[in-house]
């Protein structure tokens, strides 16, 4: 049986004064080798996310490329010709990077260790709206070119495509994607429940796989003999192989080689639960604190729904654990699983953890449930005395989830640690992270942090108040590669 005793209660610092922990003994090695080695790495890694972006759109010049080689792109007539022709290039690259997202959504480890899925989502969700438009434009100067060449108008002309072999399903995955970036605009995505969008979201991959065969029956650039044609099969069956591979056929296997379930359910605050699981050779699973997994529980109720969950330990030989907060009815069924369910994980995956450090110093920073990823990375962290500073923070006492156990790593580590409680200061001047009573008192992150410029900064909480917190730091002259943002929804 596991053990699921809390540890015993004792209340957490002030805000005004540090923990009592050893003496801080100033690294002696801040700049030596070694951490200008970590700095050298940390711009590398950025410049190499930075990097990612625009081979994104590298591949679509590339599309672009490969049109202009064919000799059709060569026999413009008229102004139908134009139009057809702008029609084709927005249709290819705007077909280039939706391949180029899904490679970076399926989670490829190459991509997870160099970039970060945190920054290759980034990367994924900037090119939605992009490709959106193209797709919109590739029909609506297809149908205008067409109808200019036959001298029809848009209407009859639509008509006459919609009778055409499958341009009925290029219909449908066009409909398809609009569902799925409409649904992931931040104003509709608040309002949707995660298990609706995530649902809409999967429609990304059959838009995909219908709109192909009017790609190769109708689009002239893929015609049948043309060295083109298996450039662009290649493409697809790279991305869809990396879905297939490490989205569906790679869990599986970690699945059914550590055999997880569920030992213990262990309420910790209202709406918050710690689930403890049990399985083989867990350890192996080469999980580093700070990082996530996405885990399904396959009883009745929960089967369906996918949980990007971070650890809230690390794992050993044959234990785990994640804290989950209800923020939905997905994640508050996870309240009500009972012992012996079988746990199926894709992961683990993140780039928030000490691998990403560049600098001397550590600084922590975790608001609500956004301390679990904290609290394992704290936890899996070698440290000396006085290199690490926390700072948690809460609306009030039931939001103080792992409160104690965090500060008793802090302690065991020699770290410092802050603790804030209160609402958020909503001046209408200027909004902030912090309480209105450290507002008043001119508390900032340089204040808490005195080594703030010298710190890996890892902020972890709700989107709106993580990114304040970023914000700060940014604005104090924290580089930008210095950084490590996880980004929970409130």
């Amino acid at each position: 049986m596991i053990d699921t005793a809390r540890p015993t209660p004792r209340t957490p610092p002030s805000t005004t004064e540090r923990a009592r922990l050893r003496d801080a003994v100033p690294p002696a090695e801040s700049l030596d080798i070694a951490a200008r080695r970590r700095r050298r790495a940390g711009r590398r890694r950025s410049a190499m996310t930075d990097l990612l972006g625009i081979l994104a759109w590298v591949s679509a010049a590339i599309a672009v490329t490969l049109w202009l080689a064919s000799p059709g792109s060569h026999t413009v007539v008229g102004i139908g010709g134009w139009l057809t022709d702008a029609g084709i290039v927005a249709g290819l690259v705007a077909t280039d990077l939706v391949l180029v997202m899904l490679v970076l959504a399926a989670r490829v480890p190459l991509i997870d260790r160099t970039f970060g899925q945190d920054n290759a989502i980034a990367v994924h969700r900037s090119l939605g709206k992009p490709v959106l438009y193209l797709l919109l434009a590739h029909g609506a100067l297809l149908t205008l070119g067409y109808g200019a060449s036959a001298g029809t108008g848009p209407i009859a002309e639509t008509i006459a495509l919609f009778s055409t072999p499958d341009m009925p399903l290029a219909y449908l995955g066009l409909g398809l994607f609009v569902a799925v970036v409409v649904s992931s605009l931040v104003a509709v995505r608040s309002r949707l429940p995660y298990e609706a969008w995530h649902v809409i979201h999967l429609l990304s991959y059959a838009a995909v796989l219908v709109a192909l065969p009017h790609m190769l029956s109708v689009g002239s650039v893929l015609a049948q003999g043309m060295w083109q044609r298996v450039y662009w099969i290649a493409l697809y069956v790279l991305a869809l192989g990396l879905i297939v591979l490490y989205r569906f056929a790679l869990p599986v296997v970690v699945t059914l080689r550590h055999r997880i379930r569920v030992v213990g359910v262990e309420p910790i605050a209202p709406g918050v639960v710690s689930i403890h699981l049990a399985g083989r050779d867990l350890d192996r699973l080469g999980a580093e604190g700070g990082q996530y997994g996405v885990w399904r529980f396959w009883t009745a109720r929960t089967w369906w729904h996918a949980h990007p969950v971070s650890f809230s330990a690390v794992p050993g030989r044959d234990r785990a654990r994640i804290t989950v907060r209800d923020l939905g009815a997905g994640s508050a069924r996870l309240g009500r699983i009972t012992p012996g369910a079988f746990v199926s994980l894709e992961g683990p995956y993140g780039l928030f953890t000490s691998r990403a450090r560049t600098a001397p110093y550590l600084a922590l920073v975790a608001s609500g449930i956004g301390i679990t990823p904290v609290r394992s990375l704290l936890e899996d962290t070698d440290l000396r005395p006085g290199e690490a500073t926390v700072l948690l923070r809460g609306t009030d006492a039931d939001q103080q989830y792992l409160w104690h156990e965090t500060a008793d790593l802090a302690e065991t580590t020699g770290s410092h640690l802050y603790t804030m409680v209160g609402h958020r200061s909503r001046s209408r001047s200027r909004e902030s992270w912090m309480t209105e009573e450290d507002v008043r008192r001119g508390v900032s992150l340089r204040s808490v942090f005195p080594n703030l410029l010298q710190s890996d900064l890892y902020v972890c909480g709700p989107r709106a108040w993580s990114d304040l917190v970023v914000r700060e730091a940014r604005t104090a002259g924290v580089p930008e590669h210095q950084i490590h943002q996880e980004r929970f929804e409130s």
